[in-house]
């Protein structure tokens, strides 16, 4: 699973004009999964997301994390985020997950994370067409990949 994290003032999602999810201070998460991510992948990265130190303590450092502050998180399914651009100048997909495999992994990312949140996770709808809003904080942007745990 990849994922890309920003630390957001305010973050929201829309479909079709309707705004389905929406935040204040906290993280804009956009989740793509691969065909080779497990549930295990899913439990590992809500945890590290969960308790990152990427929020400023009363002395400035990045010393908190979403769960010391009780910020929440706004889920955003992203598929794009396995684009190869190797060849050519179309982006190939072929790594991102078929939606039966792709879609119990977001379910369960998402469920980890309302756990560790206490239920402060709105989401968008996997595989929609979302107009997505943010004021990113910082700018702090923070990658994430499962299968390349640094």
């Amino acid at each position: 699973m990849r994922l890309i994290i920003q630390r957001v003032s305010e973050a929201s999602v829309c479909i079709d004009g309707e705004c389905v999810g929406a935040i204040h201070h906290g993280l804009l998460i956009l989740v793509g999964i691969e065909a080779a991510d497990t549930m295990t992948d899913a439990q590992w990265l809500a945890k590290k997301v969960a308790d990152m130190r990427i929020f400023a303590d009363p002395e400035g450092k990045m010393n908190l994390s979403l769960c010391d502050i009780q910020g929440s998180a706004l889920v955003v399914s992203q598929f794009t985020l396995h684009a190869s651009t190797k060849k050519g100048n179309r982006p190939s997909f072929i790594r991102a997950a078929r939606p039966d495999h792709a879609i119990p992994l977001y379910k369960q990312f998402k469920a980890e994370l309302s756990t560790l949140l206490q239920g402060r996770v709105e989401c968008g709808q996997f595989g929609a067409d979302m107009q997505v809003s943010l004021v990113n904080d910082g700018p702090v942007t923070i990658f994430m990949d499962s299968q390349n745990k640094e």
